[in-house]
């Protein structure tokens, strides 16, 4: 596929493969973006700017209504496209397309709730003829840099409200899976979204991440990834504004009283989708001593029958990992934590970039299972004695992304939902809980800022005071 800049699909001076992380093949090629390609989308987002000015609300709310008829109508094949991209499997890969449909539909609702308000300047001596009230306006030009575990859903989160908001957008997708964003930008053009409105740059991040935030035309940067790049990003980009959304190593906390079969079902939910590759993945189960033995045994049988595989069989529940280097990594990590101490239960084994899930006991505080983001299908188990023992290491890290509690006891759920350190708290659920209209975002290092239509619309309009001087 060919990238998309200043009104037309364009090839680059070079091309990268986009391969099939199961397969290890490549399937499709997208231009190698460059530094001039940076200058000559900003300058044509600059012209979308004056294009999306003149669109009204209701303008906006029917093109992404309209995109949102495409998506449906184009289901089968971006759910498949994720999946020969990204490696998750297809059910999984369908299931981000629906959750795609839902993001868009919430952008669309927003583009009419711009509201501003009025302000009682009256209220302060000496203002008896001033009249005050607030509008909302685009920022103008958004950045929107998305990673590869939903290559689809996290591209929607950003582009569906800066649309909604009437702001121009520069899509750079992940270099492992530009084919979904790619697929969602002309999605977004048959709608009838001007021209000039959507940029889509393929490529390294490494060669022209830094000319893209930094530009002096952007205003706002949007960015889901690694806590390292986020972190450049933030001293790159400069005097705008700029969201976060960074990694985790989120934590399930398991008391004596929790229902075991749930607590069970949502670890594996939400420790091994996507091959663990997702931001808010259970990595850390923190489980009580009292129940430390059954929750092994409830669990182990469960993840042993997970079956792993080409991501395309509907029987399969686990796929491959992005790269084999990452299953490698995944691999290492396993070795690395047993050879200090930890016992693997179950799983483990790598056949190139599969990794089979696992599950390790015993796992200390120190370890880096316990200290860092694994990103891949592992669930270290950690005893504790007690709600505040729990809660300690919980917070024992510098991430604060989602965490989780399984109690039927209101108290010890109350006191984990004040004194956990963490944007997203799970009562009795699992921590790779995300509705697509909630606001979402980190503590910590984890990041700054709140996606969901609603939340980032506000984080990509400016509020205007307005004054009357009244005689």
């Amino acid at each position: 596929m060919k990238m998309y800049i200043n009104g037309n699909w364009t090839s680059g001076a070079s091309e990268m493969d986009v391969v099939n992380p199961y397969t290890g093949q490549p399937f499709e090629t997208v231009p190698l973006a460059a530094l001039e390609d940076v200058e000559r989308a900003i300058d044509s987002a600059s012209r979308g700017v004056v294009a999306m000015r003149a669109l009204s609300a209701f303008d906006r709310y029917e093109i992404l209504m309209r995109a949102v008829d495409l998506l449906k109508e184009r289901r089968q094949d971006l759910g498949e496209t994720i999946t020969r991209e990204e490696g998750k499997v297809i059910s999984e890969g369908l299931l981000e397309v629906d959750r795609c449909i839902q993001t868009i539909t919430w952008s669309a609702e927003e583009a009419k709730r711009l509201y501003g308000e009025t302000i009682p300047l009256d209220a302060a001596p000496g203002n008896e003829m001033k009249f005050g009230f607030t509008v909302r306006v685009p920022v103008g030009i958004v950045v929107a840099i998305s990673p590869f575990n939903f290559p689809l859903n996290l591209v929607a989160h950003k582009v569906g409200p800066a649309i909604a908001a009437g702001n121009s957008v520069v899509i750079k997708p992940a270099s492992d899976t530009p084919l979904s964003a790619l697929k969602l930008t002309e999605v977004l053009l048959d709608a009838g979204l001007p021209v000039e409105a959507i940029q889509c740059l393929t490529g390294s991040g490494a060669a022209i991440g830094d000319s893209l935030v930094s530009n002096p035309a952007v205003r706002k940067v949007t960015f889901t990834g690694s806590q390292e790049i986020g972190e450049r990003i933030t001293h790159t980009a400069g005097l705008k504004k700029v969201t976060m959304e960074l990694g985790s190593n989120s934590p399930l906390i398991v008391l004596p009283d929790a229902d075991m079969e749930k607590v069970v079902a949502a670890t594996v939910q939400s420790g091994y989708s996507n091959a663990g590759q997702v931001c808010i993945s259970t990595q850390r189960a923190i489980v009580d001593k009292s129940v430390y033995a059954d929750y092994l045994d409830a669990l182990t049988p469960v993840v042993e029958s997970l079956s792993t595989g080409d991501p395309m069989k509907d029987a399969v529940n686990v796929g491959p990992m992005v790269r084999e280097s990452d299953a490698e990594r995944v691999e290492n990590w396993i070795q690395e934590a047993v050879g200090a101490g930890a016992k693997l239960v179950t799983g483990g084994i790598r056949e190139g970039a599969v990794v089979r899930p696992a599950v390790l006991a015993d796992v200390k505080q120190d370890m880096r299972f316990s200290r860092d983001e694994l990103f891949g299908p592992a669930v270290g188990v950690t005893p504790v004695s007690g709600i505040n023992e729990a809660i300690k290491f919980a917070n024992d890290t510098r991430f604060g992304l989602s965490a989780a509690i399984f109690t039927e006891n209101i108290d010890d759920a109350l006191k984990f939902a004040l004194e956990v350190d963490s944007g997203n708290l799970n009562i009795n659920g699992g921590t790779q809980f995300r509705a697509d209209l909630m606001p979402y975002g980190g503590l910590k290092d984890s990041g700054m800022g709140k996606e969901g239509p609603r939340y980032a619309v506000e984080e990509m309009t400016e509020l205007k005071m307005v004054i009357v001087h009244r005689s």
